[in-house]
């Protein structure tokens, strides 16, 4: 899953990226509200970490833009306001969550899985096919209940797939949802992605497995 940090404090971002990132999410991070605008217009996130206080001004603007708009992605503020009024005005504007700096990194990670656990959310649901299934809250994954270990990136990738099974899913889609825009890509990343995930699925024994649809992508369906 992809998310969007906004926030100018390059050390605090750069913290904040490897957090998120060592757990398994794809993060990209906008220093202002210029570039967040040129970041939304390309790619699609699952949640945003919006700071308040930008370089180039005021994070409730994009905020409120968003929402104008019919954009509904979580949207947690992340702050060094903490006047009651400043949480009224941001939960006003259609924030999801208010959290204010300092924090503990644990919390701002819990906050983020509780936003994507809300109704119609990305978390908080089994998924499984035939012997295979994912616990998208403990990121666990299991073939016949025996727990399968996975890297982070594998079982993003295994969710995504899990989540379209029986549909062909394109390259250009699995990477976006894959690899923020800092990530430097091998030509076949992806595809040593897929083989070591097949491979592992295979040696587990699961009923599951990563068809390659040459020229397209690939699809997650019944073992043959």
């Amino acid at each position: 899953m992809r998310l969007l940090t906004i926030e100018d404090e390059h050390d605090l971002a750069s913290l904040i990226h490897a957090a998120l990132t060592k757990v398994g999410f794809a993060v990209d991070t906008a220093g202002g509200l210029a570039e967040a605008q040129d970041h939304l217009a390309i790619a699609r996130y699952e949640a945003i970490i919006l700071d308040l206080s930008l370089i180039d001004g005021d994070g409730l603007t994009l905020l409120r833009r968003l929402r104008r708009a019919g954009n509904t992605v979580p949207v947690l503020i992340l702050t060094a306001r903490d006047a009651p009024d400043d949480r009224v005005a941001g939960l006003d504007e259609g924030a999801d969550d208010y959290l204010i700096k300092p924090f503990h990194m644990a919390e701002l990670i819990s906050r983020i899985r509780a936003l994507l656990r809300r109704p119609n959310a990305a978390l908080g649901v089994q998924l499984e096919l035939g012997n295979l299934s994912l616990d998208t809250i403990g990121r666990q994954t299991a073939v016949n209940g025996t727990t399968l270990p996975l890297s982070a990136r594998e079982t993003a990738l295994l969710e995504l797939l899990l989540r379209r099974q029986g549909i062909v899913v394109t390259r250009e889609a699995l990477e976006q949802n894959l690899y923020a825009f800092d990530t430097i890509l091998g030509s076949n990343a992806l595809e040593v992605l897929v083989h070591r995930l097949r491979r592992k699925l295979a040696d587990a024994g699961a009923g599951a497995t990563i068809h390659t649809i040459r020229g397209v992508g690939y699809l997650l369906g019944p073992s043959e």
